[in-house]
């Protein structure tokens, strides 16, 4: 039998019969692999008929000609339990995918290649793209519907028309898609303004939506472009993410006016197709989250959890939108596929005592991915240095009476010493206004600056615009800085670290180990004031004393029978010399508005 997917006549036709997508978004990037199977089993228990996710371009190529796709990047083990679980996939390679993750999905190194302009048809962007999706269409064209596969489709690009006007860039990007092997339907996502629609279609691809609320006005805005349709909402926000220092995004889950359950009915019952962003929303572990900062307003990087008020909560548990939720899906989809599932077995282990460290600049040796000396002090960009931390070193000259030193457009997370002397911190949106007085003896100083990539910007036009490191200058008073030591600190294997006695001192790795009789998910209470934390290398991601998030997710995978080891790299101080567990997560206090 010849399988084949289509989308004409008002409709999604797959072998020639009408069918309504139910569907949700699980981003195998975000859910630890040994937990696959849990979440897509209680998507299929709910209901759903479809799987949406991403692919982030930066996870699966983290260093330029570096492919990676297996372990957690392994799509194709994903896209083989989707299907296992009796579901279709929708999926969306980019190469931009926004997603609150860092840069939007797109690699670092790109800003390190003389004369890229991202996402517009610039010709050494499109020879990294190409070489980009020829990496990755083998594995998706294999395993699209028509070939026996899940893919039922995928998309052009990622909500364009927020972005720019370059229909030419994505007729490129389709053409490539189709050149390489794309049989399935393509289309398009963006909002229901009509500069985004305008924007962001194209003439021969499915022109889909995104909202949160008001189902009628924006599929009316979307048919006054496609008047035939078919309906579909490819992100129905049901829920938001958070920046740090904010509150923890929640919304309405029932049939309530301005409830999830009451839009996704509306949608249902007027014929259109839904895809819940998210279904379970997931962790950026490690140092994956991205941030928004749009001209006029503050840097705003996103929080280590991806709860985002969803369906399944970050730990995988039903909540009360997953069952207001499956109420609808019961009356408009496959009622035979609903069955109830159980939350994850929880617990709290003891507080583990940490009883040894090392200070950051004291392994420096190890940690050093690449070093240099430059007059002016290179960004991470300028380096290709993706995620982490990067460290820059210079001398002084003396004496000096006491002048003010400025960090000037230092992104994002500065710390200082002089002498071996930590004078503090400075976060990128005080730039420059807070100095440190410092004096300087005859001799002269030695000066350290260390600074953390908090996540690059992955939506809007300043988008390629926010390099890490010293991007505009190190000052005393008013007099530029120049000949420096730098060092790219990625921190993508921490299992070289030499550890000592204990010491609670600013930008240090601490250790403990612990043993456990049996495993199961839990919660890493916040040790103290902005760190990093690691269970048995796997790196869980920040935390932040401003919240709103207090607890980092533990999923029962990276834990193991017998001994264990966590790392804490605190950039601050402690709260105390060791790290307590909670068997229910801190979201933080909670808000019901959506700031973009």
């Amino acid at each position: 039998m010849n399988r084949s997917v289509e989308v004409a006549n008002g409709s999604v036709w797959i072998d020639g019969k009408a069918v309504r997508l139910i569907s949700g978004a699980i981003h195998y990037f975000r859910v630890h692999p040994g937990l696959w199977d849990d979440r897509l089993e209680k998507a299929a228990a709910f209901g759903l008929n479809c799987i949406e996710t991403y692919i982030p371009w930066n996870f699966c190529e983290p260093e330029r000609g570096k492919f990676v796709l297996e372990g957690m990047a392994d799509v194709g083990a994903f896209l083989d339990k989707i299907q296992a679980h009796g579901m279709y996939a929708i999926v969306r390679p980019g190469p931009y995918i926004c997603s609150e993750w860092e840069n939007g999905g797109l690699p670092a190194y790109l800003y390190s290649i003389p004369g890229l302009e991202i996402r517009r048809y610039n010709e050494p962007y499109l020879r990294e793209v190409k070489r980009y999706f020829e990496a990755v269409m083998p594995v998706l064209a294999s395993r699209q519907y028509t070939k026996g596969g899940p893919i039922l489709m995928m998309q052009v690009e990622n909500e364009y028309g927020s972005y720019g006007h370059d229909k030419r860039y994505l007729c490129y990007l389709q053409d490539l898609m189709r050149s390489l092997g794309a049989d399935v339907p393509l289309f398009t996502s963006d909002g229901s303004c009509d500069h985004m629609l305008v924007g962001g279609t194209l003439p021969d691809c499915w022109q889909t939506v995104n909202f949160g609320s008001r189902p009628e006005t924006a599929f009316a805005a979307s048919r006054k472009f496609r008047p035939e349709g078919p309906d579909m909402c490819m992100e129905f926000w049901n829920g938001w993410f958070d920046h740090w220092g904010e509150k923890h995004h929640v919304r309405v889950a029932g049939r309530s006016a301005g409830g999830a359950a009451a839009d996704m009915e509306t949608i249902l019952k007027n014929g259109g197709s839904i895809n819940f962003y998210m279904f379970h929303g997931g962790t950026n572990f490690g140092f994956t989250n991205g941030a928004n900062w749009n001209p006029g307003t503050k840097y705003a990087p996103t929080v280590t959890s991806y709860d985002y008020d969803c369906l399944l909560s970050e730990a995988g548990d039903p909540t009360e939108k997953y069952y207001a939720c499956r109420e609808v899906a019961q009356q408009y989809g496959d009622a035979s596929r609903i069955r109830e599932v159980a939350p994850s077995v929880k617990f709290a282990p003891a507080p583990v005592a940490l009883t040894s460290s090392v200070s950051l600049r004291d392994a420096l040796p190890v940690l050093t991915k690449v070093s240099g000396e430059a007059v002016t002090p290179p960004t991470m960009d300028a380096l290709g240095q993706d995620f982490g931390f990067i460290h820059y070193r210079k001398r002084l000259d003396g004496p000096l009476g006491e002048t003010p030193l400025r960090l000037f457009e230092v992104h994002d997370y500065a710390q200082v010493w002089l002498n071996g002397e930590y004078l503090g911190s400075r976060y990128r949106n005080t730039d420059g206004s807070e100095p440190f007085k410092i004096t300087v003896p005859p001799e002269g100083a030695e000066l350290d600056v260390l600074v953390e990539n908090c996540g690059r910007t992955n939506y809007g036009p300043n988008m390629g615009r926010d390099p890490k490191g010293i991007a505009g200058g190190v000052l005393l008073e008013l007099q530029m800085q120049f000949n420096w030591t730098y060092r790219t600190l990625p921190m993508a294997d921490i299992s070289g670290l030499k550890f000592g006695d204990f010491a609670n001192e600013a930008a240090s790795f601490h250790c403990g180990t612990f043993h456990l009789d049996e495993v199961a998910d839990t919660f890493v209470k916040r040790p103290g004031v902005k760190g990093v934390v690691w269970i048995n290398g796997f790196n869980l991601g920040r935390y932040w004393e401003i919240g709103p998030t207090q607890t980092l997710y533990v999923p029962a995978p990276v834990l193991k029978k017998g001994e264990n080891t966590i790392v804490v790299l605190e950039l601050e101080k402690l709260d105390a010399p060791q790290v307590a567990f909670s068997d229910v997560p801190d979201l933080g206090p909670e808000t019901s508005a959506v700031d973009e």
